[in-house]
């Protein structure tokens, strides 16, 4: 699969900038975001795949860690709910404000 566009990207927080991994397939029709909060990030496999997937079935993809790599080393940071939806709805804004995604239909990774 040929992607049109892919481009880590970093979504500017107050204390930290989240960075993901933006992957469209030519012509998308939706975009799915794969958040992560603590003991895995954007770089798995699994997710990779099921990335993979779905740019197949013209569905971009937006793989994201919602900690950078020093909050992640604090437990506490890893459950701080508050932090990790703030986060979550930072990045949704963001896509709505790009060229490349504001067109597309959002949906979850657990809305699929």
């Amino acid at each position: 699969m040929i992607l049109q566009h892919q481009e880590v990207v970093q979504i500017p927080d107050d204390h930290a900038a989240i960075e993901g991994l933006l992957e469209l397939p030519a012509n998308a029709h939706g975009l799915v975001l794969f958040v992560h909060g603590s003991g895995s990030s954007r770089h798995s496999p699994r997710h990779t795949r099921v990335a993979q997937a779905l740019h197949e079935a013209g569905i971009g993809t937006l793989l994201l860690d919602l900690l950078s790599v020093s909050e992640d080393l604090d437990y506490q940071t890893r459950f701080d709910i508050c932090l990790l939806t703030h986060r979550l709805l930072l990045a949704t804004c963001w896509t709505r404000l790009q060229n490349e995604t504001r067109h597309l239909r959002k949906r979850g990774s657990n809305q699929l």
